[in-house]
């Protein structure tokens, strides 16, 4: 069976994490990925067939696609994915097609994506075509027109939707008011969560025993630098009270000026890194995660069971959203603002510290899940056709 995948990152590096996770739990079948984003350090799997688009983002205001590289031109660019997509399709002859987000997101991307959706239900009628999408939608300025456009995408050129939640902690229709509408099967696959890494680079066993560990990141770090920072300083003052050890990854993204600034202020007792490869299993073993709230790195809390401070990005509701509801279920405590003040953040690092880990019972089988729902659907399809 052949998965083309398509993958377009524009931020942080989270959808790439999670499509990954997918296409591991999919390691029976021979994997296309198709990912249009700029380069990242994450590992790629050994066995898939990577096709690397011209590299695409949104500007800083994320109001336009542009080019990452000042030489490009946009139309140009845009023409060649276009066409290296289509291309790609013919030629691979699918089982799956699995388009990450769209139509959820990635509007800026319709020039590209309509038409291999176009040619895909016109000549690849028993190619299955999936959705693949997170938990929480972003909230939109036009929202009545987002959402039509999404079921009419929907309904015209898709099979199904995965929707990679715990539906007894979230449903789409939270952040998304048609999904009656939609006329294509729903599936809940429960979260999404990394596991092992392809290779583990970490020498995770730098955790010392009888020591309390923090481990603190920031993703991909294109946002959170003033949390690492407060980070840092609070754990000057906390080691006045407790002997912890501070872990600090920044992000592959993270400007080099600002984290050269946090390498100065950073004391003895705080290591600072760009990326750790196997964020899972030095969750496992920390005492307590300080962190921004992605999709990812709080699944990783959830398998790990570790007490965790999170500081959600604040430009959409989605990050406050997902870590208000799992604080139900977890040990999650969320920090606003004003707990950034060093002090602040240092009382609350003491008082995460003195949770015991937790599993919290939240369904995080969502690669695999997802895998069975594909395979099964694809061979359905096949049958009715």
């Amino acid at each position: 069976m052949r998965l083309f995948v398509y993958c377009q990152h524009v931020l942080g590096i989270g959808h790439l994490i999670r499509t990954l996770e997918l296409i591991k739990a999919c390691s029976d079948m021979e994997v296309f990925l198709a990912l249009g984003g700029r380069q990242t350090t994450v590992e790629f799997p050994k066995d898939i067939h990577l096709l690397q688009l011209p590299s695409l983002m949104m500007d800083a205001t994320f109001s336009g696609l542009q080019t990452s590289s000042e030489t490009d031109n946009l139309m140009q660019t845009k023409e060649q994915r276009k066409e290296m997509l289509l291309k790609s399709f013919k030629e691979i002859e699918p089982d799956i097609l699995l388009i990450e987000l769209y139509p959820f997101g990635r509007n800026a991307f319709t020039f590209e994506l309509e038409p291999l959706l176009r040619y895909a239900r016109a000549h690849a009628p028993d190619c299955l075509v999936a959705c693949s999408v997170r938990d929480i939608l972003v909230e939109r300025d036009n929202a009545t027109k987002f959402e039509q456009r999404a079921v009419d995408r929907l309904n015209a050129f898709f099979d199904l939707v995965l929707v990679h939640a715990d539906a007894s902690i979230i449903t789409l229709d939270a952040t998304f008011s048609r999904i009656d509408d939609i006329l294509i099967p729903i599936h809940y696959t429960g979260y999404v969560c990394r596991t092992q890494s392809i290779s583990a680079v970490h020498k995770t066993e730098k955790l010392q025993p009888g020591i309390q560990h923090i481990v603190v990141s920031a993703g991909s770090g294109s946002v959170g630098m003033d949390l690492l920072m407060a980070a840092v300083k609070a754990q000057k003052i906390l080691q006045k009270k407790i002997p912890a050890r501070m872990l600090v990854f920044t992000g592959p993204y993270a400007n080099q000026k600002d984290v050269a600034h946090l390498r100065n202020i950073a004391g003895d007792s705080v290591e600072i890194q760009s990326f750790c490869q196997d964020l899972p299993a030095l969750l496992r073993q920390a005492s307590l995660s300080v962190s921004m709230g992605g999709y990812n790195t709080t699944m990783e809390l959830l398998q790990a069971g570790c007490p965790a401070l999170i500081f959600p990005f604040s430009q959409n509701h989605e990050q406050h959203m997902r870590a208000s509801l799992l604080s139900k279920k977890a040990h999650f405590f969320l920090l606003e603002p004003r707990d950034l003040d060093p002090g602040m953040l240092a009382g609350c690092m003491e008082q995460a510290l003195a949770c015991q880990p937790t599993i919290a019972e939240i369904n995080i089988n969502g690669a695999v899940n997802s895998a069975k729902t594909l395979r099964q659907a694809a061979a359905d399809k096949r049958k009715i056709l």
